[in-house]
């Protein structure tokens, strides 16, 4: 188990997330067919299979690590998932500055920093079925386990964003291509908080390791 990440361990970390990506592409396809045009999968694949590449070489600082995985899923991912996704770790990294190692406070600040600028960037907010109704539970959550530790932090964001996705499928999409569907998205998950949900689950297991 890992108290604390060094910058070679969070990109072992970030790999095995992006890997993670890569495998659930058929799932995620199958989650967009239901009230989108299918592509998310594919998007989130082409994005994340970029971060395996761009991480070959070991970035020196933790925020670098996570900055370059931002770049490669805002320039690859291509849509509404590079931006989102994108910004997320790219502006997320920024509350990594300085930081010599990703600890409990850091993974909180990570996605705090993030969800504000997801939010941002797309003028959304939580309740609108979409990937900030896992980001923002598991934002809180990891807030508030942070004195447990790094592995109490990541268990706890990754089981509230499971519980974010849940959520999602008694929403109205208001946003993006599933809002021309109204109640017909109504029983489905939004594919982004589903990705979200993914992104932090493998982080759980990295940690765990």
């Amino acid at each position: 188990m890992h108290d604390k990440l060094t910058p070679a361990t969070a990109r072992e970390m970030l790999l095995a997330v992006s890997q993670h990506i890569v495998d659930s592409v058929d799932m995620l396809t199958a989650v967009d067919q239901a009230i989108g045009d299918g592509d998310h999968g594919i998007g989130m694949r082409r994005g994340f299979a970029a971060v395996l590449e761009q991480l070959q070489a070991p970035p020196e600082t933790v925020e670098a690590v996570f900055k370059v995985a931002g770049t490669a899923i805002m320039s690859k991912a291509g849509g509404a998932a590079g931006a989102v996704f994108g910004t997320l770790f790219r502006s997320g990294s920024a509350a990594l500055a300085g930081r010599g190692f990703l600890d409990a406070e850091g993974l909180a600040a990570f996605l705090q920093h993030g969800l504000e600028a997801v939010e941002k960037r797309g003028s959304s907010r939580p309740g609108m079925k979409t990937m900030l109704d896992a980001l923002a539970p598991a934002a809180a959550a990891a807030a508030k386990a942070g004195p447990e530790g790094l592995a109490a932090a990541a268990h706890a964001a990754a089981a509230a964003a499971v519980e974010g996705v849940e959520a999602t499928k008694s929403m109205i999409a208001t946003t993006g291509k599933a809002r021309t569907l109204g109640e017909r998205s109504l029983g489905h998950p939004d594919p982004g908080a589903v990705s979200m949900s993914l992104i932090l689950e493998a982080m759980r297991d990295y940690i765990d390791a």
